[in-house]
């Protein structure tokens, strides 16, 4: 479902802003400020959300690449065990390059992590569906199927993250006189992979 729920929460708080901030509930009185404060940590918890779902399904795919190699250096032999040995080297480098919610500013980050995760999962796969094994073997089979399906999913989470932090990042640019005295962090705008993947 996307991340259909977070942003309609986030658009019906601002809804019930437009149409109550002059109106008080029983004996308490909401100011525009309130509202403004409400939207905004209704926003920060969208992008959280957002942004640990595409994080644990790259986890997933990792994960899935690790076990599809194990699988096969135990049922392989010889000169390809010094293959598997190498990507497995490459997927411990994936880890450690991986881009954060901070470094993803740099487009060279999210450009490099997805050159060179591409590249090992292409190559990781074309070594599991080429080995004699695969025809049989199910383990191999569903990994490989896994790690396809994970990697699919990362351009529609990535697409939902986007739209998320262009309604955030309208929402800061519309209220950056009340959010400026939350402190200056509450006016810092988010990047987005789009305009990384453009650059």
């Amino acid at each position: 479902m996307r991340n259909c729920l977070g942003i309609l929460t986030v658009l019906l708080s601002l809804t019930s802003w437009q149409c109550s901030r002059e109106q008080s509930h029983g004996d308490i009185a909401y100011s525009e400020e309130d509202f403004v404060t409400d939207s905004y940590l209704s926003y920060q918890d969208s992008l959280v959300h957002a942004w640990n779902q595409m994080v644990r399904d790259d986890n997933e795919k990792l994960t899935a690449l690790q076990q599809l190699l194990i699988e096969l250096r135990n049922i392989q032999a010889g000169e390809n065990q010094a293959q598997l040995i190498r990507l497995e080297s490459r997927l411990t480098q994936l880890h450690r390059i991986r881009y954060t919610q901070k470094s993803m500013a740099n487009p060279d980050v999210i450009e490099e992590y997805d050159f060179a995760s591409a590249a090992l999962v292409r190559e990781v796969l074309t070594t599991a569906e080429s080995s004699t094994a695969y025809a049989h073997n199910v383990v191999l089979q569903q990994l490989v199927e896994q790690i396809q399906l994970a990697d699919e999913r990362i351009e529609n989470y990535r697409a939902d993250y986007d739209d998320l932090v262009t309604h955030y990042n309208s929402f800061i640019e519309l209220n950056k006189d009340y959010l400026g005295q939350m402190g200056r962090d509450s006016l810092k705008k988010r990047t987005r992979f789009e305009l990384v993947s453009i650059n």
